[in-house]
């Protein structure tokens, strides 16, 4: 057992501790029932395939473990570790967008050739790989669960990262399907387009703009418009309740 040691390819992230203590049980009770699978690495031997009877064997302080020696190459593991992965069907979004990234990144693959690989289609890596253009904040809601592949797609159609982290968080407070988030997020393009009055306006007027809102919506965590003219405009703050609006009072110095 000392002498094993983990893929730094492994796309896991996270491990339930509940269900390895409940595998660690049941190996305790009837043994492990499917060896892992590692290559000899040096001195040591990395794991390709089996990490969480790894662990599990560890909690019961085992010395030794049945285990199947493979000749692989660095590509060839990191792939196999990924496809086994991907075949428990249990990794979260956000791990295997990056596995995916990994066997890009680290092999020099293309997307075509990672899909090929792992035995996906070449839509499914290049959408996984879309979500890792996400903020992290978002990334996590993903991780949790919190959030579906459906939702992040819908957020990807927005450019505006702002938008985007706060509709995402608006979408767990209040529980919206994906259909709901579309909808937002159409509302969200319309009012961008409105921002600068009908007015084409320069790239830099447009990202000061963005800017501005940002600035705002990050102070008072909420969302907030601008409505910008070279000689007009109006700034608009959305609030979701009294205790909402008399929060957002508060921060503005104007509470009761």
């Amino acid at each position: 057992m000392a002498a094993i040691e983990p893929s730094r390819h492994q796309p896991r992230r996270t491990f339930d501790e509940v269900a390895l203590k409940e595998l660690s049980d049941s190996i305790r009770s009837e043994g492990l029932m499917q060896p892992i699978v590692v290559r000899k690495v040096g001195e040591k031997y990395q794991l390709i395939a089996g990490e969480r009877r790894w662990r599990a064997c560890q909690l019961l302080n085992l010395k030794v473990i049945v285990a199947r020696i493979v000749e692989a190459s660095d590509v060839s593991s990191a792939v196999m570790t990924m496809i086994e992965n991907l075949q428990r069907a249990d990794l979260n979004p956000i791990e295997e967008a990056v596995g995916y990234a990994s066997l890009v990144r680290d092999f020099s693959l293309t997307q075509d050739a990672v899909a090929e690989r792992v035995g996906k289609a070449r839509a499914t890596v290049t959408n996984a790989l879309r979500l890792l253009g996400l903020e992290r904040e978002v990334q996590g809601y993903l991780a949790k669960g919190l959030l579906s592949s459906g939702h992040a797609k819908v957020l990807l159609g927005l450019a505006d990262e702002a938008q985007r982290v706060l509709l995402a968080r608006r979408a767990l407070e209040e529980g919206w399907s994906v259909r709901e988030l579309e909808r937002q997020a159409r509302r969200a393009k319309s009012e961008t387009a409105v921002r600068t009055g009908g007015r084409i306006a320069s790239e830099a007027e447009a990202t000061a703009i963005l800017d501005v809102e940002k600035r705002l919506a990050a102070k008072l965590n909420t969302r907030v418009s601008l409505k910008h003219t070279p000689k007009r405009g109006r700034i608009v703050i959305e609030y979701f309740g009294n205790e909402d609006l008399q929060r957002i009072l508060e921060r503005l110095g104007a509470g009761t």
